[in-house]
């Protein structure tokens, strides 16, 4: 017997016109992310997208769709003779390797075929009656039920489900544009990254290095951290920035209050730099409002002067539980408090300022030399691929022509 997984859409059955773009990159996405099952065959639809297994694992097949954005719902399907009586013992025998007592309902019939001999109604009665006579214990439920079991009627078969599993939402990633991640080594960040992935964004993460202020170790927690985020958006660059230099600058020459305020503005000037010339539209980060001293309005409102670049924050309204509950969902949690020191945290004055003022930004940024300092950093950026299916990396690019 065949087994294919049928796929349904959410969001993406509102698109339209646009709808094909959308199904052609989730097709994309769905091929990308199953690339270690080679015998599987995509195959998109107007309605529903169809995999067909041709023998691949099954269950791990299952666990790797949930993670894809774009996908409401989907099923495991089975391709049944149209002989009715033999896919409704077919049913009945699969729904008692895993229906208890008290379990609820329900038979959900498509015709496909308006030609078939029985209507929607025949069939949800017909199928219904039986199941309940083989497992009295079992309830129909018409809203909700625990188990949907969907009957479609083909032209030359069946298609037959017993299980429905939640996809991940959202929009495929692709769908919508390509935007820069700042990436640091904490909690926040990633999953920011996740929600921008979420929303159809294409990601770059990008992070401030600053040996030897920073060990090896903190670097490698945010490469790993992008590797995490890899699965749900397939291939991420993991952009590596020097700032040592604009660091040690800063201390020897800004008021201490206001040392987190300029580097914030520095990391958002350099960051723009990269955005512009890699043509993506917005910058994403994980500031969530108040949380700390560069993230008061005050604050956001004199950092954000340095660019008109859109920057979105995922995290703005979300308090730290409720942060913290999705880092763990997606698995960046327990590697974003791995104790290894952040260029910021480092550096960190002991009472920043919260409520800058433009006028002292603007004379304390003169004894520095901005346009120097960003240029020097960027030529000195290190890209490295991050992605399930290749361990290989751009290291050692040359990206001053990027200047």
């Amino acid at each position: 017997m065949e087994t294919r997984i049928q796929i349904r859409f959410g969001e993406l059955s509102t698109k339209g016109k646009n709808k094909k773009r959308f199904v052609q990159q989730l097709t994309r996405n769905i091929r990308q992310a199953t690339f270690a099952f080679p015998q599987i065959e995509v195959k998109p639809t107007h309605d529903f997208i169809f995999l067909n297994l041709n023998g691949e694992d099954e269950a791990a097949v299952i666990e790797r769709l949930k993670d894809i954005f774009g996908i409401a719902n989907f099923s495991p399907v089975y391709v049944l003779p149209r002989d009715y009586e033999r896919a409704q013992t077919f049913i009945v025998e699969a729904l008692g390797k895993k229906a208890k007592a008290g379990t609820t309902f329900k038979v959900d019939t498509r015709r496909s075929d308006h030609t078939y001999e029985h209507d929607t109604a025949w069939i949800n009665s017909k199928l219904g009656a039986a199941i309940l006579d083989a497992y009295p214990d079992l309830r129909v439920k018409m809203k909700n039920p625990e188990i949907r079991i969907r009957f479609d009627v083909k032209e030359d078969y069946f298609l037959v489900s017993t299980e429905t599993y939640s996809g991940a939402g959202g929009l495929p990633v692709g769908s919508n544009g390509r935007g820069m991640l700042m990436l640091s080594g904490g909690i926040d960040s990633p999953v920011a990254g996740y929600l921008a992935m979420k929303r159809g964004v294409q990601i770059e993460a990008l992070h401030f290095h600053s040996p030897p202020y920073t060990s090896p170790q903190a670097l490698k927690k945010a490469q790993d951290l992008t590797t995490k985020l890899t699965r749900f958006g397939g291939e991420i660059s993991f952009i590596e920035v020097p700032f040592t230099e604009i660091q040690e600058e800063i201390k020897a020459k800004i008021p201490d209050e206001y040392a987190m305020t300029i580097t914030r503005r520095m990391m958002l000037r350099i960051t723009d730099k990269v955005r512009a010339k890699k043509k993506h539209t917005v910058i994403f980060n994980g500031e969530s409002l108040g949380q700390v001293a560069s993230q008061t309005l005050d604050s956001m409102a004199v950092i954000n002067e340095v660019t008109c670049t859109p920057i979105i924050r995922p995290l703005a309204t979300m308090d730290k539980n409720e942060i913290i509950a999705l880092a763990k969902r997606i698995d960046t949690f327990d590697l974003s408090i791995q104790p290894f020191e952040d260029c910021c945290t480092l550096f960190a004055p002991r009472a920043p300022k919260t409520r800058p003022h433009f006028d002292k930004i603007h004379r304390f940024e003169q004894l520095l030399d901005i346009s120097g300092l960003v240029e020097r950093s960027v030529g000195g950026m290190i890209v490295t691929k991050m992605n399930e299916q290749l361990s290989s990396s751009e290291k050692g690019r040359d990206y001053s022509a990027l200047l």
